[in-house]
């Protein structure tokens, strides 16, 4: 089933407690596009770049299956830039610097060739920026998946809001979800995001794994436990790639065929950690990932006893 991604290819420079890079290749949807190949050769990417970045991940990419006929190329124009620190728990950053660049005026192009797409995921993005991209589409995708983050819940409330009654699946993590909501209760919370339009919502909890929400019905899915992990930026869009990659492999909507994927984006998101950037995700083999799902798999696999 073809999928259409949409969001920021760009640079990034990051700080960990176990180093830091130079400007390398990160944005939402490098990352969600590269965990979408290892599920469906159909994926196709609306970005936009400067022509000060590297044609070696725009070939990589193209060798992965992904077409990038809708990547703007804007000559003389610098890409998106993000720099930040972690702190010792990794579970806290400071943004250093946020260079907009070509991301500042972004018109979202969507090429003829990719009218036909069933899947569509917005990485986060200007949530104006995700309205268009959902109106230019002449048919409705099947599912539509929205991530998004608590800056625009700060300066563009009214456009997220109408952004996310136009999505069927909406993925935040739980500080977002309570800020959304203004609920700390995560079950309290989930009810009140559903009833602005999303069937499905995913609550990411980082390292304390995911939840499911799709009406009363709930899933959690675990973290797996790793012994070093590099650097956090990128495994939330990782993660998504991963879960709407399988949902397009599989052309199963269900609540129960989400759990599969829930479990599918998490593994992918667990190999990005390992690694600074893209580089873990890059070209991991199969064995790899069916190995890295049977260990989720063992993590919840129990027999009961009788009382």
């Amino acid at each position: 089933m073809s999928l259409l991604v949409v969001g920021s290819v760009a640079f990034d420079a990051i700080e960990t407690p176990f180093g830091k890079t130079d400007k390398i290749v990160g944005g939402a949807a490098s990352y969600i596009a590269l965990a979408t190949s290892y599920f469906t050769p159909k994926t196709k990417l609306v970005a936009v770049v400067g022509d000060d970045f590297p044609t070696d991940f725009i070939n990589t990419l193209n060798q992965r299956g992904v077409n990038t006929e809708g990547l703007q190329i804007k000559k003389g124009q610098k890409s998106f830039f993000w720099s930040g620190k972690y702190h010792t728990d990794m579970n806290s950053r400071d943004t250093l610097v946020t260079e907009l660049n070509v991301l500042g005026d972004f018109d979202p192009v969507v090429p003829e060739s990719y009218q036909d797409c069933e899947y569509l995921m917005l990485g986060n993005l200007t949530p104006a920026v995700q309205q268009t991209v959902i109106n230019r589409l002449r048919k409705r995708p099947k599912l539509i998946v929205m991530d998004t983050m608590n800056f625009w819940m700060e300066v563009a409330m009214d456009d997220l809001r109408k952004t996310i009654s136009m999505v069927d699946v909406l993925t935040i993590n739980d500080e977002e979800a309570r800020q959304l909501s203004g609920e700390y209760s995560l079950v309290k919370a989930a009810a009140k995001i559903q009833a602005m339009g999303p069937s499905f919502l995913i609550i990411k909890k980082g390292e304390n794994g995911a939840l499911l929400f799709h009406g009363k019905e709930v899933f959690f899915a675990p973290a797996l436990p790793l012994e070093e992990v590099f650097d956090p930026t990128g495994a939330g869009d990782t993660f998504a790639g991963g879960f709407i990659g399988y949902l397009a492999k599989t052309d199963d909507t269900s609540f129960e065929n989400m759990k599969n994927a829930i479990i599918y984006g998490s593994a992918m998101a667990s190999f990005c950690v390992e690694k600074f950037g893209t580089e873990r995700i890059m070209n991991l083999q199969e064995d790899e990932l069916l190995a890295r799902i049977n260990q989720f798999r063992n993590l919840v696999r129990f027999n009961m006893a009788s009382l």
